[in-house]
C-alpha cells in the first residue's frame, strides 16, 4: 500500500510511534498521549488519519502497530531528528537544540539531510577540519548585531 503524503504534525506523530513501538513493541494511545503530551482525542485523530494513509494498523480496542511503510518512514524521522541535533551539538550550538530542530526538521529533503550527515562524519573524523571550520563562524556574526527581532530569536532566548 502506497502512503499519502505526510504533514508536519503526522511526522512528528508517526516519529514517536515508531520511537514507542522500538521501546516496547507496541504502542497504545495512552502511550502516545503521554509521550506528546496532548489530550486523547487528538490522538485518537491521529491515530485515524495516520491508519487512513497506511502508515500504521489501528483496530478500537487493540494496540497499535507500524505497517512496513510506517517503520520505513518513522526510521527515517527519528534519525533525521537525532542526526540533526548531533549536527548542531558538535557545531557548539547546544542552545534549544530540540526546539531549533523542530523548527527547521519538516523542510529539509532526504538528499539534504544525508550531506548533514556527511558533513557530520566528516567533522567527527576531522576535527581539525572542524576547528577551522569553527573559527570562520566566529568572523561572521553580522558585526556583532544579534538580530533580535527575527523569529528564530525565540527559540534561543525563551525562557
Amino acid at each position: 500500500m502506497e502512503g499519502k503524503m505526510l504533514t508536519e504534525s503526522m511526522e512528528d506523530y508517526l516519529e514517536m510511534f515508531y520511537r514507542i513501538y522500538m521501546k516496547q513493541g507496541y504502542v497504545r494511545p495512552i502511550d502516545l498521549s503521554d509521550a506528546i503530551r496532548v489530550q486523547p482525542s487528538s490522538v485518537t485523530r491521529m491515530i485515524q488519519k495516520l491508519n487512513e494513509a497506511g502508515y500504521i494498523t489501528y483496530e478500537k480496542y487493540r494496540n497499535i502497530s507500524l505497517t512496513p511503510l510506517g517503520v520505513e518512514y518513522g526510521k527515517f524521522l527519528v534519525w533525521r531528528d537525532q542526526t540533526l541535533k548531533e549536527f548542531l551539538c558538535l557545531l557548539g550550538d547546544n542552545k534549544s537544540v530540540s526546539e531549533q530542530v523542530e523548527g527547521i526538521e519538516h523542510y529539509l529533503i532526504p538528499q539534504t539531510m544525508y550531506v548533514f550527515k556527511n558533513l557530520l562524519t566528516f567533522f567527527k573524523t576531522h576535527p581539525q577540519q572542524l576547528q577551522e571550520f569553527l573559527l570562520l563562524g566566529s568572523q561572521n556574526c553580522q558585526g556583532g548585531k544579534e538580530l533580535s527581532l527575527l523569529r528564530a530569536w525565540l527559540f534561543r532566548h525563551a525562557e
